[in-house]
């Protein structure tokens, strides 16, 4: 039996990410669009070298394997998968991560912060 917490977004993790890297061609991110492709989109090992991931992880987060990327691979992400603040903020969400609109709340009060 698996002791470890299981994440109801691992898989949709796993299905933004595909999607997201569907919708993009090499042109849209600067490469060369190159020989005719299988599937419309940018290749795994090309959003890995352009978001300076390994293609493995890639891998792992599309299949559901790696489910808590840290807010730096967050980042990187978005930023190749050409994302709108919407989209990365749910990418954050997925990935069990504060976006980086959330209000950030400190001692001091603000609007919409607690405390």
């Amino acid at each position: 039996m698996d002791a470890r917490p299981t994440s109801a977004g691992a898989g949709e993790l796993g299905e933004l990410l595909r999607t997201w890297r569907d919708r993009l061609s090499p042109l849209d991110v600067g490469l060369p669009a190159g020989d005719t492709r299988r599937a419309a989109g940018l290749r795994r090992e090309e959003l890995a070298m352009l978001a300076g991931l390994s293609v493995d992880y890639v891998v792992r987060l599309e299949q559901g394997r790696a489910r808590r990327p840290s807010a730096q691979v967050a980042a990187a992400l978005a930023r190749t998968l050409q994302l709108s603040d919407a989209e990365r903020d749910h990418l954050y969400v997925v990935a069990g991560l504060l976006p980086p609109s959330a209000p950030r709340c400190r001692r001091t009060s603000r609007p919409g912060c607690s405390g």
